[in-house]
């Protein structure tokens, strides 16, 4: 008896090894494929088995001895998949053994319930959060909102931080400066409502397993506030953005500009440069020419050191310089070779126009010997110098060319053009001079043999401008009629000198030039009073 006990014992103790066991000592006694206890033939006749009901519960109370559970009977199932309680007839130890093989099968159908659940849950939090689980979930939403709204209003800031340093870069007007400031003060706040936001996502783990319901509602409360600031900033930071319309389009316009001006320099002082080779291989020098586009490399360092270091208003203002300047001598390289032909042409023009002007100078002197004889000293005493002025001037002029031809020669061409306009003018002034003698001579002549005639012609000029004084008026203006009325006068006194054995004629047609440049005068300030009648 103390040997079945144990055996009925470890029959039901429930573990996986003694249901191996159980089934391998019966299956001997067991058909092929059947469960053992549970279908087996009906006992024969003073077995076990086969006792009566009394016997059979007397048979079964070793296994249930007061105060001691059995594994079987304390092994936690769900209500469906429990044994049910043997039936008459049948052992405790096949009961028990089927118990163990139901449960067995049943295990995979609980993990299969069980396990999606767990995993949906992320593996780390509990799989049944009710209520703190709704307020995690509305707290992350509330935590990607306020990111979503740090994000946006950071890249704000950004581009507007690259209009404001686009304003600086080209504007340095008060009203600029005033943008600067009002910029800095909206980044305080800006930086103030991102440390809210930051401080609100620190204070909060929102991850965490054990996360309270309270502590998730405070967390989406703080979250929300910071969106909502951050949402009030940003739109603080757009309407500060739409003010800078006038400033930032007109600083985009100067740097719209900028580039192409810096591109024009370069392509201009590379012609300037190439134009400079083409001359020196055409046999010229262009020294002066080289030194001026020398002193244009500096700058174009400057422009290429940026609007960045030197401001675009003064890069600007740089590069139109340089273009200007080295397009002037890339044109005076383009015309040297035609420059040089120039002044080949004018050595030889201005050598015999001095000739000339010697050949000349020497007939002053039989010209002023005329006038001597004929007329008073005041007609020609002022021509006296004439000679001797031409002759000094010929001669500076000669020694002006050989200098000339000196720098032709050397290929300093603005020396040399320089001294041809001196000797230019040093000839126009004997020129003039010569002149005056024949003409001095030929108008005595003309008075002295009709002097009435240069009174007729100051007359009718007189009579012509009073005419048009009173011309719609019953009174003439006396700011019309004082100088003509002065004419008058003035022209009777000149031909009052024509009296006497010796007139003084050259002081008479002085004296009607005088008269006709005064009534001149006269008539066109009458027409410009009344619109160039």
């Amino acid at each position: 008896m103390p040997a079945q006990r144990d055996r009925a014992e470890d029959t039901g103790s429930g573990r996986p090894e003694d249901v191996g066991a159980a089934l391998g000592r019966q299956a001997g006694a067991s058909a092929p494929g059947s469960l053992p206890g549970a279908y087996d033939s009906p006992p024969a006749e003073g077995s076990a088995a086969g006792l009566d009901d009394s016997a059979r519960m007397d048979a079964s109370a070793p296994l249930r001895r007061p105060g001691r559970r059995t594994a079987a009977s304390s092994r936690r199932l769900p209500p469906l998949l429990r044994s049910p309680a043997p039936r008459r007839g049948r052992s405790p130890r096949s009961y028990a053994v089927a118990r163990d093989v139901l449960t067995l099968a049943a295990l995979p159908l609980l993990a299969a319930l069980v396990l999606p659940a767990a995993f949906a849950g992320g593996g780390t939090r509990r799989w049944f959060g009710g209520r703190s689980e709704g307020q995690r979930a509305e707290a992350q939403a509330a935590k990607d909102a306020a990111a979503a709204a740090f994000y946006e209003l950071d890249t704000a800031q950004r581009d507007l931080r690259i209009s404001i340093e686009t304003i600086t870069a080209v504007d340095d007007s008060p009203a600029a400066r005033r943008v600067v400031s009002d910029f800095e003060a909206l980044g305080r706040r800006i930086d103030e409502a991102s440390q809210k936001y930051i401080t609100a996502v620190d204070a909060h783990d929102l991850d965490r397993d054990e996360l309270e319901a309270s502590v998730a509602a405070r967390a989406r409360t703080e979250l929300t506030a910071a969106k909502d600031e951050l949402g009030r900033v940003k739109t603080e930071l757009d309407r500060f953005e739409q003010g800078l319309g006038p400033l930032l389009g007109k600083a985009e316009t100067q740097l719209a500009r900028l580039a192409p001006a810096v591109e024009r320099a370069r392509q201009s002082l590379l012609a300037a440069s190439n134009a400079l080779d083409a001359v020196r291989q055409a046999g010229l020098r262009a020294d002066d020419l080289a030194a001026r586009l020398a002193t244009l490399g500096p700058e174009l360092t400057r422009l290429n050191q940026g609007a960045g270091q030197h401001g675009v208003p003064e890069t600007l203002e740089r590069a139109e310089r340089v273009s200007r300047e080295a397009g002037a001598v890339r044109a005076e390289a383009e015309r040297l070779p035609e420059r040089a032909a120039e002044i080949d042409h004018r050595l030889v023009s201005l050598r015999t126009r001095a000739q000339s002007l010697t050949t000349r100078a020497g007939q002053v002197e039989p010209v002023l010997s005329e006038l001597r004889r004929r007329f008073s000293a005041a007609c020609w005493q002022d021509l006296q110098h004439v000679p001797d002025a031409a002759e000094e001037n010929v001669r500076q002029a000669e020694a002006k060319l050989k200098e000339a031809r000196a720098a032709r020669d050397a290929q300093r061409w603005p020396d040399a053009t320089a001294l041809l306009a001196t000797v230019r003018a040093l000839l126009n002034n004997t020129d003039e001079a010569v002149s005056a003698a024949g003409d001095r001579l030929r108008r005595l002549n003309a008075v002295q043999k009709d002097p009435q005639a240069e009174i007729d012609r100051t007359r009718f000029a007189i009579r012509d401008a009073q005419r048009l004084a009173m011309a719609g008026r019953s009174t003439p203006d006396p700011r019309q009629a004082r100088p003509l009325d002065e004419s008058v006068a003035r022209l009777d006194r000149a031909v009052a000198t024509l009296e006497g054995r010796h007139p003084d004629y050259w002081h008479f047609l002085t004296e009607t030039e005088a008269v006709r440049q005064t009534v001149a005068g006269v008539v066109s300030q009458i027409r410009e009073e009344r619109g160039g009648v």
